[in-house]
């Protein structure tokens, strides 16, 4: 049975999920290591675990596999998720395969070298849009539906 996870740590767009989960009646993992009011939706459940460095990520990892469809905007995370089979969504709607998850693992270093070796540099990475909250709707709407097919 598809189910939906969320690497719910800074997600923009967890209630935009959890419409589009309950429309399609899969089963939403939202987890994080706390913080998070939890939903009444019996379709949601709200998994707590414990702090440390990447325990929601290990939790979604080892639980997702071909029919899911896993949100975040991790991409090491992303990678595990996408060799187990299941397809992945950033938060902007954009999908990580296998076609393209190598490309973007490699920038993700690339960039941290950069940040590293100069001090000054500053983030900076731009806004959350309304454009990005409809491609993402529009991508998870079609995710399911291709995740469910493949069941």
């Amino acid at each position: 049975m598809t189910a939906l996870y969320i690497d719910a740590d800074a997600c923009p767009v967890k209630a935009e999920a959890e419409k589009v989960a309950t429309r399609h009646r899969v089963k939403m993992y939202v987890v994080s290591n706390g913080g998070l009011r939890p939903s009444q939706n019996p379709l949601v459940e709200t998994v707590i675990v414990p702090d440390g460095p990447d325990v929601a990520d290990m939790w979604i990892a080892d639980r997702c596999g071909r029919g899911d469809v896993v949100i975040t905007g991790d991409i090491p995370l992303a990678a595990k998720c996408v060799e187990a089979g299941a397809q992945v969504l950033k938060h902007n709607g954009e999908a990580l395969t296998s076609a393209n998850i190598g490309n973007v693992l490699a920038t993700r270093d690339l960039m941290t070298d950069l940040r590293a070796a100069d001090p000054f540099r500053q983030g900076g990475g731009k806004g959350f849009t309304k454009a990005d909250r409809s491609r993402f709707l529009d991508a998870l709407e079609r995710s399911l539906r291709s995740a469910k097919s493949t069941l």
